[in-house]
């Protein structure tokens, strides 16, 4: 057995022999080393080709690529200009405030990184959905996207010590909008605000790149090319991870250009303060130039608030004061002026020869069209019987005033207080000023598709029926008449930079020319009666007066009042009463100064918006009659007892 299985091993080692062939596999093995020394050198080959392609072929191309991935050109935003009174006190200014901001092209995960922010400085939700929706609004690639303004201190560490956390996240120190006057400037000045979406598709997105704020209303929007200024720009170097390393190139902005304003901010405040919350409405221009030295709407509201970004909250309790404090009841209130306007009828009158001087009436306390037996009433229901052109102002007589709109027309009357701005939008720089209504037969025929009556032509007359002006109108209107007819447009600007900005003054109307001139100075006596004689409307106010004022008192109507209906306001609403409104200028022989008070539901003229005047004129004229004692006569003065009583409509 032994040997037989000996013989069988050696068969079987002979067999593998026989099919294992050393010299084949050797071959084998060559040619697959070669083939993979061949495929390797291809590939090394292929390697150096193409970083000889890369680093000397498009070696320019990378390069350039390279420097713009590592050298960045910023926005650098130009310095607001300041805005001045005429007297040189500051009325907005920039102050140093913090900001958040973020590019979106350093950050991966954009959500998570806001989620991060929300939770370091503990947002409530409205100002995580403003930073989400500020986050998503269009820039310019690694332009800094503002997430949050006005940073406090202890929102600053937070931020710092998290830094490592929020990659493509700074805090940036910028300079912010600031009102020191706070309320009493806040519908004039306006307010800045920061750039929505709207606004940022119609900028042109090279001038306020990096500027985050625009002006929202008033001097601050309709100025604002030229407060804004000229934008300037850095190269900057930055690392991987986009923090600057250096400036390499620098181009300063142009700062914005500082404004100064006819404005009068130690009266704009007496004004405010004289309404004492009223809803209502002051202004007050200075004749030779047709510069606002005060415009004030009452009540008003704090312009930083909208600054930094005001809460829906504060916004909502504005928006739904029933006093609306947003409203500039300034320059968009449009109220009938009632008999302020007398004045001007009166100058009507004589103009186109429709009475004289001492054409008189009787006033049975009522006026009748012919064949009419409606009563249109004076406001003084027992009348005051003879009355002429002079007595008609003083009293503020409505039948004498019937009369002679009747006389005149409505032809008439539309021309004539045409030339002097009613119905017409004429300030040069006051944004969003409304034109109030002229009306006319045409204006009636295209808006109501009716013709004129007669009976709306007699409360054209006093300043009722559909005849509106608002309290710039008024007191533009004013100045014009105590230029005697010479046009002056209201303005608010005085200089910007020490020069004036002659792109933005429009044509001035011509002047008001009358045939015969000596009738300016008899309205202006007629005027004057109306403070300082015992029977005028406004006489209330004259004691102790220090010059001559000529002023016109009214009363305009809210609700009207059925025939044979006596007014009696304890009986009705408050926001139903009488407007109380008042038209001045002083002093009488050089006028310097015109006003126009609207109290809303004040009830008389005289009781309430005459007082309101005599305190703004006083506080404008007397400091220059201190200086100058002898400019402006004297008058005694007269004891309010004196006279008729005042009544309603005055």
């Amino acid at each position: 057995m032994s040997s037989s299985s000996s013989s069988s091993a050696s068969k079987n080692t002979a067999v593998k022999g026989a099919f294992k062939d050393l010299h084949q596999e050797n071959q084998v093995f060559q040619r697959r080393a070669w083939i993979a020394i061949v495929i390797v050198i291809v590939m090394l080959l292929g390697l150096v080709s193409r970083m000889l392609f890369l680093q000397i072929v498009q070696y320019d191309v990378h390069t350039t690529r390279s420097e713009n991935n590592r050298i960045h050109v910023e926005a650098v935003a130009p310095t607001r200009g300041l805005i001045y009174d005429r007297n040189g006190i500051l009325l907005a200014d920039n102050r140093p405030s913090y900001s958040l901001t973020i590019v979106r092209e350093q950050v991966k995960d954009l959500q998570n990184v806001l989620k991060r922010i929300s939770h370091i400085l503990k947002l409530d939700e409205e100002h995580q959905e403003l930073i989400h929706e500020r986050a998503a609004q269009r820039r310019r690639p690694f332009e800094p996207t503002l997430l949050l303004d006005q940073l406090t201190e202890a929102q600053i560490a937070q931020i710092a010590v998290n830094r490592h956390r929020l990659p493509g996240v700074e805090v940036e120190a910028q300079l912010s909008r600031h009102y020191p006057q706070k309320d009493y400037m806040a519908h004039v000045l306006g307010y800045v605000g920061r750039i929505n979406e709207e606004e940022l598709n119609q900028l042109d997105r090279t001038r306020y790149s990096g500027t985050h704020y625009i002006g929202k209303t008033g001097v601050e929007k309709f100025y604002e090319t030229d407060l804004h200024g000229e934008v300037g720009y850095q190269k900057v170097e930055t690392n991987a991870r986009g923090r600057v390393l250096r400036v390499l190139e620098y181009q300063p902005p142009q700062p914005g250009k500082n404004l100064v304003l006819h404005l009068d901010s130690q009266l704009q405040q007496v004004a405010h303060e004289a309404l004492q919350g009223r809803r209502g409405a002051i202004v007050a221009v200075e004749p030779a130039t047709g510069g606002i030295l005060a415009m004030v709407s009452t009540p008003s509201f704090d312009p930083n608030l909208f600054v930094g970004g005001i809460d829906s909250k504060t916004y909502r309790d504005l928006r739904r004061d029933p006093d609306l404090p947003l409203f500039n009841r300034s320059i968009r209130g449009q109220y009938p002026p009632a008999s302020t306007v007398k004045p001007f009828m009166a100058l009507a009158g004589l103009e186109y020869d429709v009475v004289k001087r001492d054409t008189s009436i009787y006033d049975p306390g009522y006026y009748r069209l012919p064949n009419d037996d409606r009563q249109y009433r004076n406001w003084k229901r027992s009348g005051h019987g003879k009355v002429d052109l002079r007595l008609s102002v003083v009293y503020s007589n409505d039948t004498y005033f019937y009369n002679l709109a009747y006389n005149l027309g409505i032809d008439n009357i539309f021309d004539f207080m045409s030339k002097f701005g009613f119905g017409e939008q004429t300030s040069v720089d006051v944004d969003h000023a409304t034109s109030g209504l002229m009306p006319s037969r045409e204006w009636k025929r295209n808006e109501r598709r009716q013709p004129w009556f007669p009976g709306e032509t007699l409360s054209i007359g006093i300043g009722q029926g559909y005849w509106l002006a608002t309290p710039l109108q008024l007191a533009s209107a004013t100045a014009i008449l105590a230029n005697r007819g010479h046009w002056v447009q209201a303005r608010l600007l005085h200089s910007a930079d020490g020069k004036e900005l002659p792109r933005y003054f429009q044509d001035t109307p011509a002047d008001v020319k009358l045939r015969d001139a000596s009738n300016w100075d008899y309205v202006f006596d007629v005027m004057k009666d109306v403070v300082h004689s015992p029977r005028g409307t406004a006489r209330g106010i004259s004691h102790g007066l220090q010059y001559l004022m000529a002023g016109k008192t009214g009363t305009a109507q809210v609700r009207s009042i059925r025939q044979g209906e006596t007014y009696d306001e304890t009986k009705i609403p408050e926001r139903h009463r009488d407007h109380a409104l008042f038209v001045a200028f002083a002093p009488l022989e050089n006028p310097q100064i015109a006003i126009a008070v609207v109290v809303e539901n004040g009830g008389g003229g005289s009781t309430t918006a005459a007082p309101i005047a005599r305190k703004v004129v006083d506080a404008y004229l007397l400091p220059k009659l201190a200086t100058q004692p002898t400019a402006v006569a004297q008058q005694e003065a007269v004891p309010a007892s004196q006279g008729q009583a005042l009544g309603r409509g005055a």
